[in-house]
Parts: C-alpha cells; sequence; structure tokens
C-alpha cells in the first residue's frame, strides 16, 4: 500500500523553534532621562537664586541709597620743618571733617590712626587721631572733626633727587606731605549693626610752613577712601 504524503503547507517551519529578538533594556536611556532632569532642575534653581539676589540687592540700595563717607582735610599748621644730619625735625597738626552723606546709615568710628610719609618715606609710627571719643558713632547726614598731631624726628636719609626736591620745597615754603588714616568703621541700619570694614583714607596735602615769610595758605583737600 502506497504511503500518502501529506500535503505541506507554504512557509511552515519544522525545525527547531527560534527563540525571539532580544528586547533592549530600557533603563539606560532611562537613567540618562533623569539624570537631564535632574541637571535641568538644579539650574533653574540656580538662575532663581542669582536672579532673587539680585533683586534683593537692588531693592536694598533703592531703598537706603548708600553712599561713600567722605574726608577733608580742612586746616594744616606745619610750625617746623627741617632737615640737618640726615634727620627731619617737624611739627605739624592737622585738622580733619569727616562726613556721612547717607539718610539712612549711621557709622561707626573706632580707633582712628594717622601715618605721615614725606618723600616716599614714613615720618612717624601710628599716631592717634584725636576725637571725641576713641570709638564714636556717626548720625545720618552728619559731619564730625578730627585733629591729629604730627611731631618730633625722624632719621632719614636722601638721595639726591629727594634732596634737590627738599630744597625745592624748602624755597618755596611749602611741603608735599602724604597722610594716611587707618581705622575700622561698621554700618548701623536700623537695629541692624554690620560687621567691621578696615577702609584706608589717602591724603595728598601741599603743607605751608607758617613762617613771616610766607603769603601762603593751606587748601583744604578732599582724600580718597578705600576699602580692604
Amino acid at each position: 500500500m502506497a504511503d500518502i504524503k501529506q500535503p505541506q503547507l507554504n512557509g511552515a517551519y519544522y525545525g527547531p523553534a527560534i527563540p525571539p529578538p532580544a528586547q533592549p533594556r530600557p533603563h539606560h536611556h532611562r537613567s540618562r532621562s533623569c539624570c537631564c532632569c535632574l541637571f535641568s532642575f538644579f539650574w533653574k534653581l540656580l538662575v532663581t537664586l542669582i536672579i532673587l539676589a539680585g533683586l534683593a540687592v537692588l531693592i536694598f540700595y533703592l531703598v537706603v541709597q548708600p553712599r561713600p563717607f567722605k574726608f577733608y582735610v580742612t586746616e594744616a599748621n606745619l610750625t617746623k620743618f627741617d632737615y640737618t644730619n640726615n634727620t627731619i625735625h617737624y611739627n605739624m597738626v592737622l585738622n580733619f571733617t569727616a562726613r556721612n552723606p547717607n539718610k539712612k546709615l549711621s557709622i561707626y568710628y573706632d580707633k582712628v590712626e594717622a601715618l605721615a610719609f614725606y618723600e616716599g618715606s614714613r615720618l612717624t609710627n601710628n599716631v592717634d587721631v584725636i576725637t571725641h571719643m576713641n570709638s564714636f558713632r556717626q548720625y545720618k547726614k552728619s559731619t564730625d572733626p578730627m585733629s591729629v598731631v604730627f611731631s618730633g624726628q625722624k632719621l632719614m636719609v636722601l638721595d639726591n633727587d629727594q634732596v634737590s626736591e627738599l630744597n625745592e620745597d624748602k624755597s618755596a615754603e611749602v611741603y608735599d606731605i602724604y597722610v594716611k588714616l587707618y581705622f575700622r568703621i561698621r554700618f548701623r541700619l536700623g537695629d541692624l549693626i554690620s560687621g567691621d570694614y578696615k577702609p584706608e583714607v589717602k591724603c595728598d596735602l601741599k603743607v605751608p610752613l607758617n613762617s613771616n615769610k610766607t603769603a601762603a595758605t593751606f587748601v583744604p583737600t578732599k582724600c580718597s577712601v578705600d576699602f580692604y
């Protein structure tokens, strides 16, 4: 009896089963997406904080309107300035005014000291500036006087150019003297008091010798103020 063959189905496969293709794991892309979201969040947060800080500074400036305080040398009295045997003998009194132009800020001055220089060399060690108190509060839109006395002698070896300039000053009886003031200050706004600041006041002065020979008078001079 002849074998009966079953008809084959078109496209049918009767070999071993083929496993389905592996699916890509999505966790890698999900991790990258989370990192991007986190970075975007922190970046937006940083930008927001910068904007808020800028607005706070702007509002503070508009409300308080802070202005730098001002120093002037109003009077200078130089009664002695002699150079003999490499030693300068001097006697000078300076009067200052400190002006607080702020409408809302008071200023505390703590321990004001001064130094005087001639031809780049220091004449004195630190000298206390005379105020009505060692530490005092300067109120809003007010002016306070200060004074300092420089007196003594200082060994100072001058080169030929410096001696030439000294002779010119002596002939004109007007001396170029450079003065620095050092102190600590604090600002007060209402009941809030800031930390310490260390400004440096610099004054370039032309001080006439107080004698009967000269008709020169001292010109009040504005000093520069730097913060460090």
